[in-house]
This record gives C-alpha cells, structure tokens and sequence, in this order.
C-alpha cells in the first residue's frame, strides 16, 4: 500500500475514533489529576507521565520536518515553530510545576496518550512536510494563516496565563486551587482547556487542512468532556459554586 493510501485511511479513521472517544469520556473520565481512581492498573509519577507522553509530540514532529521539506519553506517553517511552543512547554516545562509526589498516573494512560501524540504528529507532521502540495511564502499572508494565526496566540496566552493562574493559587491551597475567580475562571471552570481548543482551532485554520482539522477536533472531544467532569466536581465540592459558570465555553457548555 503506498504510503498516501494509508495516510487517508488513518485519517479517515482518525476522524471516525474521535466521537466515540467524546461519548466514552462523558462516561468514562480519563483516570489522572483530580480524578485519579483505582483499577487502572500500575502508575508512575504524573510529572514523568507528563513528560513520557508529551515528548513524541516533539520529536515526532522534528523528525518529519527534517525528512520532509519543512526546512527548505519559510511558511513550513513558521508552522514547526508554532507547534514546537506549544509542545516543548507542555513536555519539558509543564511536568516540572506538577506536584508528582501527590498523585499518580497509570502507566495505560501514559501509553494511551503516546500513541495519540504519535499517530497526531505523523498525521500533521507528514502532511505538512511531504504529503501536502507546499505552503508557498506568500501564505504567510494569507487571510486563512492570519486569522489562524491571530486564534492561535491567542489561546496560547489564555492557556498559559491559566496555568499560572493555576499554579500560584495551587501553591496557597488545594481548596483554592478548586475555587478560582481571576480572569476567564469567572466564566467557565476551565479557562486553560478553552486556550488548548482555541491552539488548535486556530492550527486548522492555519494549515487549512484535514490533518489541521482533525487535531481541533480531536482536542475539543479530549477536553470538552473532561472540562465537564471539573464542573461537575466542583459543584460538588462547593455548595456555593456559581452555578451560571459554564465548564470551557462561556454561555454554551
């Protein structure tokens, strides 16, 4: 099979996996962080797990753009540099804030989530760099790449700032760190998976692609869910809780 008919039979799939994997995780919440649970077998510190999953992201995708022809493009070139932010803070950075002697991630997330950095890497990385028909310069101009662009950073600074957010209040109190009210998270209880979305929309826009396009969709079926399960939780936890905050998209979910 040449390697083009497989690529659009993974992507194909790729696209058909991802709703189901938005009902099972309604169901089902992934087993790490605040809903850690027994019965998952083994676990590891969740910094290293962070770190284990995260880097085939990283160099997965350094791989295709060195076999491909990322590093004779301008444009390519400026995409391998927008997913390398993201992806060496969350794989190199990001565990290093987490509180790994606290909790514990199972070894078959950790698994499950390099086999999706893996397969979602090949899926960009290889379109972009070798299977697509190239990005001439003047794409970086284009209306598509700047309005892509302009979503991109700015979920990259809602994620970020988030995060901080996250950190420090988590550094005070645990209780607190449930119960934030600056910026963005008093309007939905989970304002750093709304900057992740807003990432990779603003990919999908950028690279006008299905490969794009499968990330963003990808991503809003891990953590739509997953935002849903933190507001149910605090709700919970808080009788309190405001209840006109929304989990991760202000005045709809």
């Amino acid at each position: 099979m040449a390697e083009l008919e497989f690529y659009q039979r993974l992507l194909i799939g790729w696209f058909a996996l991802a709703p189901l994997v938005f009902i099972a995780l309604l169901r089902w919440p992934a087993p790490y962080g605040r809903h850690t649970r027994a019965g998952w077998g083994p676990a590891i510190g969740t910094s290293t797990g962070w770190l284990l999953m995260e880097v085939p992201a990283v160099l997965w995708f350094l791989v295709w753009y060195m076999l491909g022809n990322g590093m004779c493009s301008l444009s390519l070139t400026v995409f391998f540099a927008m997913w390398q932010a993201h992806y060496v803070h969350r794989a190199l950075v990001y565990p290093l804030t987490l509180r790994s002697a606290e909790r514990r991630m199972p070894v078959v997330v950790v698994a499950m989530g390099v086999l999706f950095n893996s397969v979602n890497a090949y899926i960009n990385g290889r379109f972009l760099f070798t299977l697509s028909h190239g990005y001439a310069d003047s794409w970086l101009s284009d209306p598509r790449f700047v309005v892509g662009l302009t979503i991109f950073i700015t979920g990259y600074v809602v994620n970020r700032h988030s995060d901080r957010v996250l950190r420090e209040t988590r550094a005070g109190s645990m209780a607190g760190y449930c119960r934030v009210d600056e910026g963005l998270f008093r309007y939905v209880c989970c304002p750093n998976y709304l900057g992740e979305i807003l990432i990779w929309t603003g990919w999908a826009v950028a690279t006008w692609s299905l490969a794009g396009l499968s990330f963003a969709v990808w991503t809003a079926a891990n953590l739509l869910p997953r935002a849903r399960t933190h507001l149910r939780w605090c709700r919970d936890y808080f009788d309190d809780y405001p209840e006109e905050r929304k989990a991760v998209i202000p005045c709809l979910w």
